[in-house]
């Protein structure tokens, strides 16, 4: 998760989309170290368990946590504005409330209900477990405001108590879920289940652009950004109307095609996710491909002069395949002078519901795949991106 702000502009297409910069920068993890806590590793897919347009917006636009992406925006009447992070991987809008002193809600903006006309209370109680970090709170009803798009009565997560450092240390101030409502904590109504339910969008769709670098991300709601992509959208079915997952008929190395998913595996397609999440039966055979060896902190590392000998992971998806070369799953960093890379594949210890292995596409499949996300026909599209 990871930090950089800067002042855009929303932009509002005459088809109705709304366009939603993001950036990125610097880890959480590297945050906590830099304060002598080392985080222990905690499996990213322990959290499975369990026509009327909008206006322009000014956003102002973050990004935290190992490449987690997250933007502004507003609560009640009059607005209060909040940093969210824009998860694929779970269903609820929370923020940090009054309600709650931890270190974590005390270090970010807290959302008052006293002073907003338009609140009401619902009272009911979640608890909301994620791969790093979790939280307690109560359900109530606002305005939202989503990069312009105006939602009455949403439903809200008010945090009451965030237990350990995770979130104190992130630079948002909640989490805004687009996952299915099947999965919703308290059976909260997802933000974009509202906006399809009060016809705020032109299409019922989403898409995601992760950039690379210093430059601008954009999420999308009603419509695709052309400008993102080059080539073909290829789509695949969503497999379980709880996560966005999807299918996966096969997996390669370099262009030797492996055995693992020849009798099918599953992949959650996670914005919330930074790596890549390998079945851990597959993990020990994906090092030894790249030759990677693990630190004292257990993350795997590789030497940064053979970055160009390393192999190409190519997963196929409804018969197309999609390969992530070195430069997706490694990380080169610097400090004092001295480089190293480290693989940005995490090992997951749960099967899918269905007991196929499961992989998590996190946002070091994303970076290099625009990705699109259709509720009117419940499938995914990928397309590579610029």
């Amino acid at each position: 998760m990871k930090c950089l702000v800067a002042v855009l502009v929303c932009v509002v297409l005459a088809e109705g989309i709304i366009k939603i910069p993001l950036q990125k920068h610097k880890s959480m993890r590297e945050a906590l170290r830099e304060k002598g806590i080392e985080l222990p590793y905690q499996d990213p897919a322990l959290k499975y368990q369990a026509d009327e347009f909008a206006g322009s917006a000014n956003m102002y636009i973050n990004n935290y946590a190992d490449t987690t992406y997250y933007g502004a925006i507003s609560i009640g009447t009059p607005p209060q504005s909040f940093q969210v992070l824009f998860d694929t991987g779970s269903a609820n809008l929370w923020v940090d409330s009054v309600y709650c002193n931890t270190q974590a809600c005390n270090a970010h903006t807290k959302f008052n209900p006293q002073q907003s006309s338009t609140y009401s209370r619902k009272g009911q109680s979640i608890y909301l477990p994620y791969g790093a970090g979790s939280l307690y709170g109560v359900l109530g009803y606002d305005t939202v405001n989503v990069g312009g798009i105006v939602i009455h009565n949403q439903e809200i997560g008010l945090s009451t108590n965030e237990p350990g450092q995770v979130f104190e240390v992130a630079k948002f101030d909640g989490i805004l879920g687009l996952s299915y409502p099947s999965i919703s904590a308290g059976g909260a109504t997802p933000v974009m289940d509202n906006m399809i339910n009060q016809n705020l969008l032109s299409v019922n769709i989403f898409a995601f652009y992760l950039s690379r670098g210093q430059q601008g991300s954009v999420l999308s709601f009603g419509g695709v950004d052309n400008s993102m992509y080059k080539g073909q959208i290829h789509w695949t079915s969503v497999t379980s109307e709880t996560y966005w997952q999807i299918g996966v008929d096969g997996f390669k190395i370099n262009d030797e095609v492996t055995t693992w998913c020849s009798q099918g595996c599953q992949s959650i397609v996670d914005t919330g996710t930074s790596t890549l999440t390998a079945p851990s039966q597959f993990l020990g055979s994906i090092m030894q491909a790249i030759g990677a060896q693990q630190n004292q902190y257990g993350r795997y590392m590789v030497d940064c002069s053979q970055l160009d000998n390393l192999p190409t992971f190519s997963f196929i998806i409804s018969g197309v395949s999609f390969p992530l070369t070195p430069s997706a799953y490694i990380s080169q960093h610097y400090q004092n002078g001295y480089q190293f890379c480290s693989v940005d594949i995490a090992p997951t210890y749960l099967p899918s519901r269905d007991g196929q292995p499961l992989w998590i596409f996190g946002d070091v499949f994303l970076r290099e795949y625009y990705s699109i996300y259709d509720r009117i026909n419940n499938s995914l599209g990928f397309a590579e991106a610029v």
